[in-house]
């Protein structure tokens, strides 16, 4: 099969992540895949080229670009294109308005965060208009996939879910050899638990929150540190942060890092404290890692951490309640071992790549597409079945 996979760029990130795996396992499977991104090939492009993976750059400028839309309606069509599958809503639009009128098997947008923009009605104006040459519209969690119905985006005809997928294979689960070169690397005592946590640095993500609430943990437990890997554009002032909180010894800024995993290993807990998320790939990675996880209960958090199964949710934009979760785990380590461990079997069985990608060869073909519903019946009364 012919599939081409529009993007706005490759550059590091959650969505980018999951469509190399995507397209490295499609392409693995025989089928003949490129990637084209409306503005710039970005930092993780190389690793499809490495692999004879064809990805085009349509380089599009501000507004209505014309010349864009040449380049991306050649590149789909010389590629005898049969699934178009589209990532996100500006990427949607703009790859369905350059192939108006070339036959396709299957046009396919994925939705991958919750798409709270308020500011973005012209987009999602735009994005509504493109859906009447669409087949299907997946969400990458049920959560996202009701809030799109209720706010009239996506008719409820054309919503399915597909949540995101990682190669589970690929991660070791957290060890002492792997956390005392983490406890090496940053200079710290032996005997220091670290609790970390991976995203861009921006409020969404509000690190502030978790640097809060870390204060806290480290005022009852001293033997702490906090590790965030990641960057953006909050990151001076989420170090001015740390300073104001007293806490700048023991709050590690990582910047992006191409190694996660090898520091994933080396951690004792994985917190993430967002406002708003989709579903999360680092929530999947952590998971992977056999990490004993807190999330802030938004989005499809609620669908990867499963409150005391494999890990705590507790309420966004909350210090006080994130720190209690964190200092509870901390003084349990039996508990937070278990967590962990089940975390990894749930990953196992719901959040690997392949999972996923049968999922999206389903709906390649025109079979009827998911039910949030549906994806979790073996997961209930705290059982893995």
């Amino acid at each position: 099969m012919n599939i081409t996979h529009f993007v706005e760029s490759l550059d590091r990130g959650g969505l980018e992540r999951m469509v190399l795996e995507l397209v490295k396992y499609q392409h693995r499977q025989g089928h003949r895949c490129q990637v084209v991104c409306l503005y710039s090939s970005g930092s993780l492009a190389h690793e499809l080229d490495e692999l004879g993976i064809a990805v085009k750059v349509c380089e599009k400028r501000q507004g209505l670009d014309l010349t864009a839309l040449a380049r991306a309606r050649r590149m789909v069509s010389t590629h005898a294109t049969e699934v178009l599958h589209t990532h996100n809503a500006v990427a949607h639009y703009q790859a369905v308005l350059a192939t108006c009128g070339l036959p396709m098997r299957q046009v396919i947008n994925t939705r991958h965060g919750m798409g709270v923009n308020r500011r973005a009605r012209r987009r999602e104006w735009l994005y509504r208009r493109a859906l009447a040459r669409t087949n299907t519209v997946v969400t990458v969690c049920e959560a996202a996939r009701s809030d799109a119905i209720r706010r009239g985006i996506i008719p409820s005809s054309k919503a399915c879910v597909v949540p995101n997928g990682i190669r589970v294979e690929a991660f070791e689960t957290a060890s002492s050899s792997a956390r005392n070169r983490v406890v090496r690397l940053l200079d710290l005592p032996e005997q220091t638990r670290i609790i970390g946590t991976v995203g861009r640095l921006n409020w969404t993500k509000d690190q502030l929150g978790l640097i809060r609430a870390f204060k806290q943990v480290h005022e009852h437990e001293a033997d702490t540190a906090l590790v965030l890997i990641g960057d953006g554009e909050l990151r001076a002032s989420l170090q001015q942060s740390a300073r104001d909180e007293g806490v700048a010894d023991c709050v590690h800024f990582l910047g992006d890092r191409s190694d996660v995993r090898e520091w994933l290993q080396g951690l004792d807990m994985f917190v993430l404290s967002s406002l708003s998320e989709g579903y999360s790939m680092a929530l999947l990675e952590a998971s992977a890692v056999a990490l004993p996880i807190i999330a802030t209960d938004v989005g499809g958090n609620g669908e990867i951490v499963h409150d005391g199964i494999t890990g705590s949710l507790v309420p966004a934009a909350n210090p006080a309640a994130l720190a209690d979760a964190m200092l509870a785990l901390l003084r349990e380590p039996q508990r937070a071992l278990a967590l962990g461990q089940a975390a990894r079997a749930w990953v196992e069985r719901y959040g690997s790549l392949e999972t996923m990608a049968m999922r999206y060869a389903q709906l390649y073909d025109g079979t009827e597409g998911y039910q949030g519903s549906e994806l979790y019946q073996g997961f209930r009364d705290g059982q893995i079945r």
